[in-house]
């Protein structure tokens, strides 16, 4: 099984609460929802969709995934959002893992979620990502991101960069000397300035 990040990404790497102010504040971050003015649905929105569409299962980090799981079970039945957000019947029935230390699986009461507990998650996905099956996506969820592409675990990076700076916030790239070569897929341009930019692990010499 393929691990696949998406992510809307600034030009100085920050992925931190791309929806809305009130997303993600820690750090004392405020810039919340600095996607929006680069936001288009056939570019942007067409690349998460497409990534969405062709995922086996999602995997999240904790606090993506009680925020999705807030969000999501509710609009089962809607149809595709305008501004290209995945159908919401899919995203609820899709399979789902989340990483963390303290949600209980009584907690899990988001349809199709498997824990996958903190200590252990560097092995299971390790395990995962050995098995067969297609892909495996990762939304938000940048700690745990950071700690995949840290372990060499992740096959495929699909970003979408917008042309903003934003100084300073969470990031998916991690910060220990890790060094990874990825070869570039395909790049797509969007009207807004924003870029789709698909690379993939390149194999060792």
């Amino acid at each position: 099984m393929r691990i696949v990040i998406t992510a809307f990404i600034s030009l100085d790497g920050v992925v931190q609460a791309p929806g809305g102010p009130e997303e993600d504040t820690e750090g004392g971050f405020a810039h919340g929802g600095w996607t929006h003015p680069f936001f288009d649905a056939e570019v942007a929105g067409g690349a998460f969709d497409a990534a969405m569409a062709e995922a086996d299962a999602l995997l999240f980090g904790r606090r993506t995934w009680q925020m999705m799981a807030g969000a999501w079970p509710e609009r089962a039945g809607d149809p595709p959002p305008q501004a290209g957000g995945p159908p919401a019947d899919r995203m609820n029935s899709i399979p789902k893992y989340v990483v963390s230390r303290t949600l209980s699986d009584e907690q899990l009461t988001w349809n199709n979620t498997t824990r996958i507990p903190g200590d252990e998650a560097v092995a299971q996905l390790r395990k995962l990502r050995d098995s067969d099956g297609g892909s495996l996506l990762i939304m938000g969820s940048p700690s745990l991101a950071r700690t995949l592409l840290s372990e060499g675990l992740v096959d495929e990076l699909r970003l979408i960069v917008m042309p903003v700076m934003l100084g300073g916030g969470k990031s998916i790239f991690p910060e220990d000397g890790t060094k990874a070569a990825f070869e570039l897929v395909s790049t797509t341009a969007a009207p807004t300035g924003t870029q789709v930019c698909v690379y993939r692990a390149a194999k060792e010499a």
